[in-house]
């Protein structure tokens, strides 16, 4: 049986997305079998991401900076915009080295019976965005699951009011699959295959 310290250790890292109880048990004996200078730089290195990581004021991308490394960079396609449900996708996506264009993180999707509503969603900043600014394309690549369909057609109802090519990722991407789990060659597919809606 395990001490309540153990316990409080597992628990935690039980709560984190993906990590079922025998994971979380093995992560924390090998935290307990780190020297104390291991466990101190990894709690460190924990409460400074949690202190300087923040939203890019334009993309709502993770950045240590107002602006993020991608909006600030001169060199990509300003004419389009990626919408992707979350920070992880972006990171994806720049895996593949495929595209060059511009991103929009929404902070999830569309889940009624989750609370998650459009006005939850980081949709405002992209609105003005497209009205602001020359966009050509906006590419829509959010995992295609129930919640993802419906947000991609909010999506494509509410971006139809502007002159814009609504496009969005083709089928490379399986039916309930997700972006962040997806292999370079397959995102890579998904991206120049996509159509316009």
């Amino acid at each position: 049986m395990a001490t309540e310290s153990l316990e409080k250790i597992i628990d935690e890292f039980n709560r984190l997305p993906g990590i079922g109880k025998k994971s979380a048990t093995r992560i924390a004996f090998h935290i307990l079998n780190l020297s104390d200078e291991e466990v101190k730089r990894f709690a460190i290195s924990l409460m400074e991401a949690k202190k300087n990581i923040k939203k890019c004021s334009i993309c709502g991308d993770l950045s240590e900076h107002e602006i993020c490394d991608i909006c600030n960079n001169l060199s990509r396609d300003e004419e389009t915009i990626c919408i992707v449900e979350d920070s992880r996708d972006i990171i994806s996506f720049e895996r593949t080295g495929k595209y060059r264009g511009k991103y929009h993180v929404l902070g999830g999707k569309i889940a009624p019976l989750k609370g998650i509503t459009p006005d939850k969603l980081n949709l405002e900043s992209l609105l003005k965005r497209i009205a602001n600014n020359p966009i050509k394309e906006v590419i829509i690549a959010i995992n295609p699951d129930l919640e993802g369909e419906t947000t991609s057609l909010y999506l494509t109802r509410l971006l139809k009011h502007f002159d814009v090519k609504i496009t969005r990722i083709a089928s490379g991407i399986p039916m309930g699959g997700n972006i962040e789990y997806a292999d370079s060659a397959t995102i890579s597919r998904a991206l120049e295959g996509r159509q316009e809606v």
